[in-house]
């Protein structure tokens, strides 16, 4: 009797299990097939061996019943370069996999290159294969991949010079060891790893030109990155590194682009920066203590506090020049600092401004004032601003002729654009043109005789770094 009430227990129960684990019924009509969000995922250039960010695409059962997915796999299957996330399984197939009628699932998808010792981008291509009711149904996947020279938390110890070939890629910073020179040559290409930088405590020199320039800008090479700040560190000219020259260079998307000195040694850094745009930077453009700077031709664009930041003194000339600073509504502080003080970790540093003279430069922003000023009597504060478009405090006297000669003061420059496509050069109604000195260009000839864009300067020329376009 024992035994039969067993027996009729389990029967019970296995009939239960077999009710509540009871499928909806799946289509087996080879006209259900499966429908994608897209039909190729496809990757800019990437770096070999550095892997890629995440991409995704949906699965869809368009069908009014359930659909069995046989097996979803890589077609290149162990040889691919691509790396699968399946509805939160990682591999390179799964099978079975069910779809509830009007549902969908994820595949997530990354890739990384191997080095092919190649100097231009090649093409990796592969597809997800799907098979399912008979049907065999894929997405195309394509990568554009680029060997690079990679730099991993390297000091170079001798003077060396990178030609361009191939894109330099810097992993965990590196040094410039002191009394060595880095020769960066036209159409170099460097990309900073997130966090990394460039310090130097010798000298670099960098010849970019008008048509290939030296750039200096992040890793990430999706779209979506272009024009987002924060991305690597910056370029460190330690105390010490005089000299410096950098022509044709675009430095872009970190946190400080270019800083010049460091406050544990004010002895300051030098540098000369021509036809240089450094923009979109999380703190500043140009941050610099107690250094020496000459500018000529420059942007120095959208730096989340300021685009330039003179701090404990210096000696510094802008001839131009533009300073332009939409990073955000929410600013504060001014665009341009000027100061012969510092307060930093509960101490006050103090150094002599010999100089800060800004000669047909553009200061302007989406700030209420745009240019600062922070002058302790204990030490000199020099600085004078000649023929300049200025968005400035109202109570500025700009009839003080001793720091300031034809000032334009708060007219909006009229950019070309402010947003994504950051094109400081200006519209033909700008209050900008015509304004400049003659006289500067005339004294700076050897770099002001051609604005940023390689045009010729006339008679009176514009002011920032751009003159117009008919």
């Amino acid at each position: 009797m024992k035994d039969s009430i067993k027996y009729l227990f389990f029967l019970a129960l296995l009939t239960g299990l077999n009710y509540s684990c009871k499928k909806e019924n799946f289509t087996t009509d080879s006209a259900a097939k499966l429908s994608f969000s897209t039909d190729t995922v496809m990757f800019d250039t990437v770096f070999t061996t550095i892997g890629s960010a995440t991409k995704q695409f949906k699965i869809y059962n368009r069908n009014n019943q359930y659909i069995k997915v046989s097996s979803i796999y890589l077609a290149n299957a162990a040889n691919s370069h691509f790396r699968l996330n399946i509805n939160g399984t990682h591999a390179a197939k799964v099978e079975n996999i069910e779809i509830p009628p009007k549902d969908s699932l994820f595949v997530f998808v990354e890739v990384t290159l191997n080095p092919a010792n190649l100097n231009n981008p090649l093409e990796i291509v592969d597809s997800i294969v799907c098979v399912v009711n008979g049907n065999v149904q894929d997405v195309k996947l394509v990568a554009f991949g680029q060997d690079v020279y990679l730099v991993n938390g390297r000091t170079l110890r001798n003077d060396t010079v990178w030609n361009g070939e191939k894109p330099i890629l810097v992993y965990n910073s590196m040094l410039l060891d002191s009394n060595r020179t880095l020769t960066i040559n036209r159409g170099t290409k460097i990309y900073f790893h997130r966090n990394s930088s460039m310090y130097v405590k010798g000298k670099i020199i960098v010849n970019g030109t008008k048509d290939l320039p030296v750039i200096f800008r992040n890793d990430r090479l999706e779209h979506d990155y272009d024009n987002i700040s924060s991305q690597w560190s910056g370029i460190v000219l330690f105390s010490g590194s005089f000299n410096n020259v950098i022509n044709y260079a675009e430095i872009k998307n970190g946190v400080i682009g270019l800083q010049v000195g460091n406050i544990e040694n004010l002895c300051g850094a030098s540098v000369v920066i021509k036809n240089t745009k450094i923009e979109n930077m999380s703190y500043a453009c140009v941050f610099s203590i107690a250094s020496a700077i000459d500018a000529y031709n420059c942007v120095f664009a959208n730096g989340a506090f300021y685009t330039t930041a003179i701090v404990v003194g210096g000696s510094y000339s802008f001839y131009n020049t533009t300073f332009a600073d939409y990073a955000g509504s929410g600013r504060s502080d001014p665009s341009v600092v000027i100061s012969n003080n510092l307060e930093y970790d509960n101490n006050i540093y103090l150094g002599n401004l010999v100089k800060a003279d800004f000669g047909n430069c553009i200061i302007y922003g989406n700030s209420q004032v745009e240019m600062g000023l922070s002058n302790k009597v204990d030490a000199d504060f020099n600085y004078k601003f000649d023929h300049c478009l200025l968005k400035l405090d109202a109570t500025v006297n700009i009839n003080d002729a001793v720091h300031f000669n034809t000032i334009y003061k708060n007219l909006d420059p009229l950019f070309k654009s402010t947003s994504d496509k950051l094109d400081f050069q200006l519209e033909v109604t700008s209050p900008a043109i015509d304004k400049g000195s003659d006289s500067i260009v005339n004294a700076h000839f050897q770099f002001l005789q051609y604005d940023l864009n390689g045009v010729i300067r006339t008679n009176s020329p514009e002011l920032g770094a751009y003159e117009k376009v008919e």
